[in-house]
């Protein structure tokens, strides 16, 4: 009969699962077994991550703004998300407002920056309710009118607020323009003077088709990380969009970033990478294998689990780690990215 755990003795139990897994790290020096011979606790139990570094909750008013499916309108709050984490045996998340959404060029609203605002705060008060499970970042567009003052309210509250989540895409951010580099310059210093951590989504619009590659990336690793010394750094989907890592610009941009951890740029001292959604059920063994090779050039140490938005047919948090162990990397790589914990996290968090 198999034995049900309460959600915080299965956190607890995968945490100490992690460490032991760990600990057992310099033995392991062989590649990965593959998934299929790989038992269902060794994928999801043994190494479970301790911290989802990439989650979204959806407030029902963005939710109706969104989806046309009655089904999702109704949004996906923290009470959704924790038995989520538990099943994966996941102890914590970082929960990313999408209050950005608002602010992307492809919509207009009325009233932009309240219901910014409101989605902000609603995103902070789901995570409140589970404060041994949850931490809220907020957002907004970077390039709009009210971004240094939403920086500025949300940094006032940083019990509630812990960081600042940037879209790129969804804003329709182009490093390549002057004038969107220069307001990227003040919200970067900002956000340091501030110590509000970023996680940035640098992948360019898609839709859009907006240049994307070694030449944008090498404009942020010169022009804005050197603004931000004193705070992590989270690139998102290891500097591309998901699902998938079948992405040649992002991976062009993601190659950039390891020459320069592999050279010891000193800029990429506080660089982190999360790994939400670039491994997905569908990844080709060509993908992965470039996968493994790009979380090995910036050492497993820099990459922090992610599982994106359990909605629009992302994979929960248990499927998504599954799906990210097809990654072809060997036991104590895999034990070291589930034990990682990003800096940003409060050193109670750590312990």
């Amino acid at each position: 009969m198999q034995t049900v755990l309460p959600g915080n003795m299965k956190g607890l139990l995968a945490t100490l699962c992690s460490a032991l897994l760990f600990a057992g790290c310099a033995m392991s020096r062989g590649q990965a077994r593959p998934v299929e011979e790989a038992t269902l606790a060794d994928r999801v139990v043994l190494a479970a991550p301790v911290v989802d570094h990439h989650q979204h909750l959806f407030s029902p008013t963005i939710a109706a703004m969104i989806s046309a499916d009655p089904a999702q309108r109704s949004g996906l709050a923290a009470r959704n998300l924790v038995p989520l984490l538990d099943s994966a045996g996941i102890r914590w998340a970082i929960v990313l407002s999408v209050a950005y959404m608002y602010g992307s060029p492809a919509r207009t609203v009325d009233d932009e920056y309240a219901l910014v605002r409101a989605e902000n705060d609603w995103t902070a008060a789901q995570a409140a309710e589970y404060p041994d499970r949850l931490l809220a970042f907020c957002s907004f567009n970077p390039l709009k009118s009210y971004a240094l003052d939403e920086l500025t309210r949300c940094a006032s509250d940083r019990k509630r607020h812990h960081g600042l989540k940037l879209h790129f895409g969804n804003s329709d951010v182009q490093l390549n323009d002057a004038e969107h580099l220069e307001q990227l310059r003040r919200v970067f210093r900002a956000a340091n003077e501030r110590r509000m951590p970023i996680v940035v989504h640098l992948r360019a619009s898609v839709s859009r088709n907006r240049p994307y590659g070694a030449a944008q990336a090498r404009i942020f690793l010169e022009e804005l990380l050197p603004l931000v010394p004193d705070i992590p750094l989270q690139i998102a989907h290891m500097a591309g969009t998901g699902p998938g890592y079948d992405d040649p610009p992002a991976d062009s941009a993601m190659a950039v970033f390891a020459e320069a951890i592999e050279e010891r740029d000193p800029r990429t001292r506080q660089l982190w990478f999360d790994v939400a959604s670039v491994a997905d059920a569908n990844i080709s063994s060509a993908s992965a294998e470039l996968l493994a090779r790009r979380i090995r050039q910036v050492g497993a140490g820099r990459i922090l689990y992610g599982s994106d938005g359990a909605a629009g047919g992302n994979l929960e948090p248990r499927e998504g780690w599954a799906a990210f162990r097809r990654t072809p990397l060997n036991d104590g790589e895999f034990a070291r990215i589930a034990g990682n914990v990003a800096p940003y996290l409060p050193g109670a968090l750590k312990r």
